[in-house]
C-alpha cells in the first residue's frame, strides 16, 4: 500500500483552514458559534494555524445530547473550531482513502447516499433470491481506537498528521463509554478490552472514520469471500446470492473477521431470508418491484407536520420557512411508492 507523508504542510496551510471554516459553516451561520468564530474569522484562523504549526492544539469538550430516530442516540457536538479543524484533516486526507474503498460503500461519499444505496439493492434483489442482512451492534461506541490508529498508520507516513487524528481520537474517547456494553471476544489479547473506544457520533472525523474502519470488512467480503453483489452503509450491509447455505456460510466468516475488528453482528437483525418478502433498509421495505416507506417514518413525518402547523397558525413559523422542510421529506418519500400517502399527509 502507498503511504503518503509531507501532507501536514498542506494540511495546517492558511488556505486549507479558510476552506475548511467555509465547509464547517455551511447551513450553520445562525448559529452563535458560528457567528462569533466568524466575527473574528481571519485572527481565529491564525490563532488556529499556530496551534497545529506549534503542534499544540487541543480538542475542547463535546455537547452531547439524545435523540431517538427511533432507536436511542447520544449524539456529540465538538466546538466549531473543532469542526473547522476536522474538515482541514478530511480536506487532504480523505482522498487518499477514497481511492480504496469499494464502489458499494454508499454512506458519507460524494456521489453516494441513501437513495443511492436504495437503488443499488433493489438491483441486486431483482437479480438474487436471497439476501444476508447484517447489522454491527453497537458500532460507534464499539470502535477500538487503537485497531483504527493501526489502519490509518498504514497509509498515512507523515508523523504529524497522525498526531492530530490522535489528538481528535483521544478528544472523542470515552464519550459514548455509558453507550457501550463491554463485549469480551475470543482471541483477544491482553488489555484488549482496557483499549480506548468510541466514534462521537455526529463528527465529521467519525463518518469519515467509520468508512476506514469498514472498508477492512468490505475488501474481506470482496476479496477473500468473493462475494459479487455486496453492499453497506455504515454499518448495515446486505450479500446477496441464489443459495441460503452460502449466505449462512458468508455470515460465519464475517462474524470472525469482525471479532478482528472487535465488533459483533446483532445477534437478532442479521438472518437470511428471501427478497420477495421485502428488505427493510434505510427506512423503506425494498422489494424487487417496489419499495414501501417503513411505517414508522410516515408516523414521525405527521406528527412533525402538525406541530409546524400549530406554530404556523400561531404565527412562529412562515410558510417560507415550512415550505424547504415539507419538500425535503416529500423528496426522499417520493424514492417509495407513497403517492397515496404523500397525498393524504399534505391534504389542505
Amino acid at each position: 500500500m502507498k503511504r503518503f507523508d509531507h501532507l501536514y504542510d498542506g494540511l495546517a496551510s492558511f488556505e486549507n483552514l479558510w476552506l475548511a471554516e467555509r465547509k464547517a459553516a455551511r447551513g450553520k451561520r445562525g448559529q452563535g458559534a458560528v457567528a462569533a468564530f466568524e466575527f473574528n474569522l481571519e485572527d481565529e484562523l491564525w490563532r488556529l494555524q499556530d496551534e497545529l504549526v506549534g503542534q499544540t492544539y487541543q480538542p475542547g469538550p463535546y455537547t452531547s445530547f439524545t435523540i431517538r430516530d427511533p432507536k436511542h442516540r447520544l449524539i456529540s457536538a465538538a466546538p466549531y473550531r473543532d469542526r473547522v479543524v476536522h474538515h482541514a484533516l478530511c480536506n487532504v486526507i480523505e482522498p487518499l482513502f477514497e481511492r480504496t474503498f469499494i464502489g458499494d460503500s454508499y454512506a458519507n461519499r460524494v456521489g453516494k447516499g441513501t437513495h443511492a444505496a436504495l437503488d443499488r439493492a433493489q438491483g441486486l434483489a431483482r437479480r438474487y433470491r436471497y439476501v444476508l442482512q447484517c447489522d454491527i451492534e453497537q458500532f460507534f461506541p464499539s470502535v477500538d481506537l487503537t485497531l483504527l490508529r493501526e489502519v490509518l498508520a498504514r497509509k498515512l507516513a507523515d508523523p504529524r498528521v497522525l498526531w492530530l487524528a490522535d489528538q481528535i481520537l483521544a478528544g472523542g474517547a470515552g464519550v459514548l463509554a455509558n453507550e457501550y456494553d463491554m463485549v469480551y471476544l475470543p482471541g483477544d489479547v491482553l488489555f484488549a478490552v482496557c483499549r480506548p473506544r468510541g466514534l462521537p457520533i455526529g463528527n465529521l472525523t467519525s463518518q469519515f472514520w467509520a468508512n476506514v474502519y469498514l472498508n477492512e470488512l468490505d475488501q474481506f467480503v470482496k476479496r477473500q469471500l468473493r462475494c459479487p453483489a455486496y453492499l453497506r452503509y455504515v454499518d448495515d450491509f446486505l450479500l446477496f446470492a441464489d443459495d441460503k447455505r452460502q449466505l449462512w456460510a458468508w455470515k460465519d466468516a464475517i462474524r470472525t473477521r469482525l471479532a478482528a475488528l472487535r465488533l459483533t453482528l446483532h445477534a437478532r437483525e442479521s438472518t437470511v431470508y428471501p427478497v420477495a418478502t421485502g428488505i427493510p433498509f434505510l427506512g423503506f421495505r425494498v422489494y424487487p418491484d417496489h419499495r414501501l416507506l417503513k411505517r414508522r417514518n410516515g408516523v414521525a413525518f405527521a406528527r412533525r407536520l402538525r406541530g409546524w402547523r400549530r406554530l404556523v397558525t400561531r404565527r412562529k413559523l412562515t410558510l417560507a420557512a415550512l415550505t424547504p422542510r415539507v419538500r425535503g421529506w416529500v423528496a426522499h418519500a417520493a424514492h417509495g411508492d407513497t403517492w397515496g400517502l404523500r397525498r393524504a399527509l399534505l391534504k389542505p
